[in-house]
């Protein structure tokens, strides 16, 4: 997969792939997510994913059900040490089913990635404009 990460003015950042375009900005006049939060957020909708699957696989509606997620930072490097996802249903969902919906969480390809990290390697390429 490759992604084309551009520059359209101030302090936007954006990443295209595919037919889709992620919009990146950052304050204090932002008018999209920063990096960080749009990252943050493919945590809880990658969760989000597997919920909705699981559901629709059982025929279970997914009405009133809600992730919460929170980000608990370390006070000595600043940097999220945590993050709990609190998956909320209505009391109406099937006991039998709570511990199922936790564990399809947690299949979670963004988390798996974070247990895991990629190397990552930053380098320059040269590039004659094209005529």
């Amino acid at each position: 997969m490759e992604m084309i990460i551009d520059f359209p003015g101030g302090a936007r950042v954006d990443a295209h792939f595919g037919n889709f375009t992620v919009k990146t900005d950052q304050p204090p006049a932002a008018t999209a997510p920063t990096p960080f939060a749009t990252f943050l957020a493919s945590i809880g909708t990658c969760a989000g994913i597997y919920v909705l699957g699981f559901c629709q696989q059982r025929g279970l509606p997914t009405e009133g059900i809600r992730i919460i997620q929170r980000m608990h930072t370390n006070p000595m490097s600043g940097m999220v040490g945590k993050i709990d996802l609190e998956i909320q249903v209505p009391p109406t969902f099937p006991e039998k089913y709570r511990d199922s919906l936790v564990r399809a969480a947690e299949l979670c390809a963004v988390k798996k990635h974070m247990e895991q990290p990629p190397k990552f390697e930053v380098y320059t390429q040269v590039v004659e404009p094209a005529q």
